[in-house]
């Protein structure tokens, strides 16, 4: 059985190829007090759909497999 890090990971992994396709990247940094950290680079990093991409893509992907995720946050 996956813990949170491991099903967290699997879920950046899978979205990746489609942030890539645009430009982008994600980087997984940790995962703390319930709160992912990610960093997103490329194009992603500087892209003026940033927030929705992170909340309403990342972070809603992340939290319907680990519902006891408060919040992914983007470090720049």
């Amino acid at each position: 059985m996956k813990n949170e890090k491991e099903i967290i990971i699997d879920i950046i992994e899978h979205l990746r190829p489609f942030l890539m396709n645009d430009g982008g990247d994600i980087e997984f940094i940790k995962y703390e007090d319930n709160i992912v950290y990610i960093k997103m680079t490329g194009a992603c990093a500087n892209c003026h759909m940033l927030d929705l991409t992170l909340k309403e893509g990342i972070e809603a992907a992340i939290k319907s497999e680990v519902p006891t995720v408060k919040e992914v946050v983007n470090i720049n």
